[in-house]
């Protein structure tokens, strides 16, 4: 009887602790997803922003970016430098001229406010002006330069896992998929790019174009090299695998050299500082006193 009522409780006990348990984690649940998932109104409200956002900036930037006159040819190399930038929206054509009209106005305005135009100086307005004018040119440079230099750091790595997954039974083109995928937190620009190549394949563009398409992209000569290689790879039936794992290795081997190269220009680079400003002050230190000694002699011998 005793062992009858003790499994009973001890059933009871399971069950309701159970049940318990079921019923917190249904109700702590409900409260995160309370908690973290915004109220319909919240969300409209926030939609309605960002699209009240983008209408004020369209309103500011298109009579801005019409001032400008261009051509179909120049906004086509802007066009381009931009896709090299990874700045592939049309917003972003319009943003650069526009800037190309605010930057200056904002130069001028501060020359101004400064007052270094105060004394007549009109030199230093246009050159406010000139150096606006020239400004976002100069930025859009330095972008698509850190962006190639980027991919082309990133490439021996994005081949090499491109290898392991090609090695391991993945086609070419389910292993540039998993490595744009893998790579895509540590490397972002060469996975935004190649991940170009895996939409434009998937949406029926042969794979030749597409390799061609990055490679013209980019402007980055490695990764035509890397293009040339896997395109006659495919055309003659060698290994993929083994042409991509030379490449990396002849990637990594120019890196070295490069390196190599600027380590051994660095003690001709060091010769001018070295003439004018090193040189001097060790002559001061060494021969200063000296010369101070000799003017005091002289000056008594000559009185």
């Amino acid at each position: 009887m005793g062992l009858a009522v003790f499994a009973f409780f001890a059933a009871f006990f399971l069950i309701g602790t159970a049940g318990v348990l079921v019923f917190y984690r249904i109700g702590m649940t409900q409260r995160l997803s309370t908690a973290v998932a915004l109220d319909p109104r919240e969300a409209l409200l926030k939609r309605l922003g960002r699209g009240a956002a983008k209408i004020a900036v369209r309103t500011v930037v298109e009579p801005l970016e019409k001032i400008i006159p261009r051509s179909a040819r120049e906004v086509s190399v802007i066009r381009s430098r931009l896709i090299r930038a990874g700045l592939r929206e049309e917003r972003h054509v319009r943003f650069f001229y526009a800037a190309k009209v605010l930057t200056p106005l904002c130069l001028a305005l501060v020359a101004v406010a400064s007052g270094l135009t105060r004394s007549g100086n009109f030199f230093v307005f246009v050159l406010a002006l000139a150096l606006g004018f020239l400004a976002p040119d100069f930025w859009l440079g330095q972008r698509i330069s850190r962006r190639q230099l980027n991919i082309s750091l990133a490439l021996p790595d994005f081949l090499d896992l491109m290898v392991v997954c090609i090695e391991a039974g993945l086609s070419l083109d389910q292993s540039l998929a998993r490595s744009v995928e893998e790579l895509e937190i540590s490397h972002p620009d060469i996975s935004d790019e190649l991940g170009l190549v895996v939409l434009e394949q998937r949406a029926g563009r042969p794979r030749r174009e597409a390799w061609q398409e990055v490679a013209e992209r980019t402007g980055i000569e490695v990764i035509r090299t890397l293009v040339s290689a896997i395109i006659q790879a495919d055309q003659f039936g060698t290994s993929i695998a083994k042409t991509l794992r030379v490449h990396s290795d002849t990637l990594r081997i120019q890196r070295r050299q490069r390196v190599e190269e600027q380590a051994a220009k660095t003690a001709v680079k060091l010769v001018f500082p070295l003439v004018l400003f090193i040189f001097p002050s060790l002559f001061v230190v060494a021969l200063g006193p000296a010369m101070l000694i000799m003017s005091e002699s002289f000056a008594k011998y000559l009185h």
